[in-house]
């Protein structure tokens, strides 16, 4: 998996980036918040406290919140340079 993305069943902006993901054949792991608190204890730490998704986390460590699919790419390119 390239990422993992921090996501809740109810979360409209979980399920576009996720469409888009999928269209564009990108790869990912995701993680319901709600079914599993340890992984909301992730989002937390990334997001300043708060239960923001979706949260996107990386092989490097680096995460982004709510990003846009032409960020998600960037990123994507620049790990795998």
């Amino acid at each position: 998996m390239s990422f993992t993305m921090y996501s809740t069943p109810w979360c409209g902006y979980c399920h576009r980036l996720s469409g888009q993901l999928d269209r564009e054949g990108i790869s990912y792991d995701v993680v319901d918040i709600e079914q599993h608190p340890e992984a909301a204890q992730v989002v937390e730490q990334v997001n300043n406290g708060n239960q923001t998704v979706p949260t996107l986390v990386y092989a490097d460590g680096s995460a982004q919140t709510n990003p846009s699919l032409k960020q998600v790419k960037e990123k994507l390119a620049s790990l795998a340079s």
